[in-house]
């Protein structure tokens, strides 16, 4: 009679923390969703164009500056990628000496984790990107930037 009550709270808990890690997720993809703006060219465009709603006699101007400007981003974040590889690749060299090989074998596991995360991000990001274009080549009518608002 006993194991009822403790399986109810078990089970509880368990809905609990499953709730609460949706709930947690869905918070953090909502704050960073304006981070994230400024990865891609496109996302960058999608977000100025979201935000500005320009009309169309605006849109040849805008074009031209987010053409530049989307471009310079994607520049720098794909710089600082680089730099930042380099920097992490100096860090492991001047670390590593100074670790037993066990704790070298346990950092790799941890950077190939790093890696496969990253490249998975990018995918996913290149995914939902052609998933969108495919969707606004199907919608008759769509605006000449071949964007909308989604929200």
């Amino acid at each position: 009679m006993k194991t009822r009550p403790v399986i109810l709270v078990v089970v509880t808990l368990i809905i609990g923390f499953f709730l609460g890690m949706l709930t947690s997720a869905q918070i953090r993809n909502y704050r960073l969703k304006p981070v994230r703006v400024f990865y891609s060219e496109e996302k960058f465009r999608q977000g100025m164009y979201q935000a500005i709603q320009p009309d169309e006699g605006q849109k040849v101007k805008i074009d031209a500056i987010l053409d530049k400007y989307s471009k310079m981003n994607s520049e720098a974040t794909a710089a600082f990628r680089k730099e930042f590889e380099t920097r992490m690749d100096k860090f492991r060299n001047e670390l590593d000496s100074n670790l037993t090989p066990e704790q070298i074998v346990r950092l790799k596991e941890l950077d190939e984790q790093r890696r496969k995360m990253m490249k998975s991000h990018r995918n996913g990001r290149r995914n939902d990107y052609d998933e969108h274009k495919r969707g606004e080549r199907q919608r008759p009518g769509s605006d000449t930037a071949g964007l909308r608002n989604t929200e």
